[in-house]
């Protein structure tokens, strides 16, 4: 069972530090670029999208790796055993969607549930971070 957790929190540990990094990019990044602000707020959302689609494969990554490996679960369902089924699970995972056509079993459950809430917190994060930045320079327009 600690392999479990510690393989969880690595893999959540990882996908924040992506996401903190991001954030503190663009935050330095933003302010340098001497173009309309609507224009900064579209490089940011591009950006915060491709942060996320990059945690989104982290985590489909683990559950590619879990899956395969013995005695961590497997997934079921519309499922055929493939990266890309993975990422897809994952991104219904991370944005809480959860279709339902692939189930998680054994260890994975642990890692699909922590997912949800990484993406709850990530995504609001994000929703916060662009909200301040367009309250920035809402006003030089």
């Amino acid at each position: 069972m600690i392999w479990v957790y510690a393989v969880n929190m690595f893999v959540i540990g990882l996908a924040v530090m992506i996401h903190y990094e991001f954030l503190r990019r663009v935050s330095l990044l933003l302010p340098k670029i001497h173009i309309k602000h609507r224009f900064r707020i579209v490089l940011g959302v591009c950006g915060a999208l491709t942060a996320h689609a990059a945690e989104v494969w982290i985590f489909a990554i683990s559950f590619y790796l879990m899956h395969h490996a013995d005695g961590w679960g497997h997934l079921e369902g519309n499922f055929n055993g493939s990266l890309l089924d993975c990422v897809y699970f994952s991104f219904t995972t991370f944005t809480t969607l959860g279709t339902g056509d692939i189930e998680p079993f054994g260890d994975l459950r642990f890692l699909t549930g922590l997912e949800s809430l990484t993406g709850l917190v990530l995504i609001t994060w994000t929703a916060s971070f662009l909200y301040l930045e367009m309250s920035r320079y809402w006003d030089d327009q």
